[in-house]
C-alpha cells in the first residue's frame, strides 16, 4: 500500500470499457490507467459511477482491479469502488479489492428500499470491519437518494477506518461555510465531485476534487487543481472558463454517456454503456465532439 493520502489532490475517475456481455476489456482498461499514470494524477478511482460499478458482476469487479493493479503498479492510489444493495455482497466487495490490492474503498448507501439514517450507519460499520482498508463515504443524493445528516456524517468520521467524504456540490454554492462545517464537526478528508464545481471547490479550499473528465482527459484538470493548490485563481478561472462547453454537454447528457464519446475521440475505440444506457448519437453526439475536440491538444 502507498503512504501517500490517497483522499487528497485530484482523484481521476475513468469508465471500465467493457463488452455487449460485461466482460471487461482489461487491454482498453490499461491504457486508460496508463494515461492517468502518465499525468500523475493524485488517485484513480476505480469502479465508481463512471465505472459503472452498479452495472458490473462480483467477478468482473474483482477482474478490473486485478488488471488495475497489474497496470498501475503502485503508481497511484488506487480507490476501489465497493457498493451494493446488501451489506453483506459490499462485505465481500471490500475483501476482494484488498486481496486484489487495491490502496483505499469508496462506498456510496446504494439502496432500493430507502435506509434509515441508522441503517446506513449500520451498513457502513460493518464493511469497516470486513476490510482493513481506508474508506471514503460517497455521499451521491442525486443516484443513491439517500441525504447523508451531518450529525451521520460525524458519527461515522468516529468509526477508524472512514477517512473521508466524497460530497456533491453545494446547492448554494458556498463551498467555505459547507467546507467549515464539516471540518468542525468532522476529522474527514473532505472532497467533491461533480466538474463543473471543481474550481470553486478547489479554490475554497477542499482536500480534494473526484473528476469525471481527470480519468480520461487528465491534461486540464491536473492543471486547474494544480493551480488552485497554488493559489493561482486566475489560472484556476482561465482553464475552467475554457471546459465551460463541456461542462454543458456534462449538464445536459450526463457525464457518463458524454465520457464514452471521449473515449472513442481519444483514439482507444467506440464503446458502448452498459444497457439500458444508450450511446449518444446524431446532435448529441456531435455537441460533444465538438466541445471536446478543442481540448485534445492539452489531455
Amino acid at each position: 500500500m502507498l503512504s501517500s493520502s490517497p483522499f487528497h489532490g485530484l482523484s481521476a475517475f475513468p469508465i471500465t470499457p467493457t463488452d455487449r456481455d460485461g466482460r471487461v476489456d482489461t487491454d482498453i482498461l490499461a491504457r486508460l490507467l496508463e494515461r492517468l499514470c502518465e499525468a500523475k494524477v493524485d488517485s484513480i478511482g476505480l469502479l465508481g459511477s463512471t465505472g459503472i460499478y452498479a452495472y458490473l458482476t462480483r467477478d468482473e469487479r474483482r477482474r478490473a482491479i486485478e488488471a488495475a493493479v497489474e497496470s498501475v503498479r503502485g503508481r497511484a492510489p488506487l480507490v476501489v469502488g465497493v457498493g451494493a444493495l446488501r451489506t453483506d455482497e459490499a462485505q465481500h466487495l471490500a475483501r476482494d479489492a484488498e486481496v486484489a490490492g487495491a490502496d483505499a474503498l469508496l462506498m456510496a448507501p446504494v439502496s432500493y428500499t430507502p435506509l434509515t439514517q441508522d441503517e446506513a450507519y449500520d451498513h457502513y460499520r460493518a464493511v469497516t470491519e470486513a476490510s482493513g482498508l481506508p474508506l471514503c463515504i460517497y455521499n451521491n443524493p442525486g443516484t443513491t437518494h439517500f441525504e447523508f445528516s451531518l450529525d451521520l456524517l460525524a458519527q461515522l468520521s468516529r468509526l477508524p477506518r472512514i477517512k473521508a467524504v466524497k460530497m456533491p456540490l453545494p446547492s448554494d454554492d458556498d463551498f467555505a461555510s459547507e467546507l467549515a462545517i464539516l471540518r468542525d464537526r468532522t476529522d474527514l478528508a473532505i472532497g467533491y465531485s461533480g466538474d463543473w464545481g471543481m474550481a470553486d471547490a478547489m479554490l475554497a479550499g477542499a482536500d480534494a476534487f473526484y473528476s469525471v473528465l481527470g480519468g480520461t482527459l487528465p491534461g486540464p484538470v491536473m492543471a486547474m487543481v494544480r493551480a488552485a493548490q497554488a493559489g493561482d485563481a486566475d489560472s484556476v478561472r482561465k482553464i475552467d472558463a475554457s471546459l465551460e462547453p463541456l461542462w454543458d454537454t456534462f449538464k445536459t447528457f450526463g457525464s457518463l454517456r458524454v465520457m464514452y464519446v471521449m473515449v472513442e475521440l481519444i483514439g482507444l475505440g467506440r464503446l458502448a454503456p452498459p444497457r439500458p444506457i444508450l450511446a449518444l448519437e446524431g446532435k448529441p453526439r456531435e455537441k460533444v465532439m465538438m466541445a471536446v475536440e478543442p481540448l485534445l491538444a492539452t489531455g
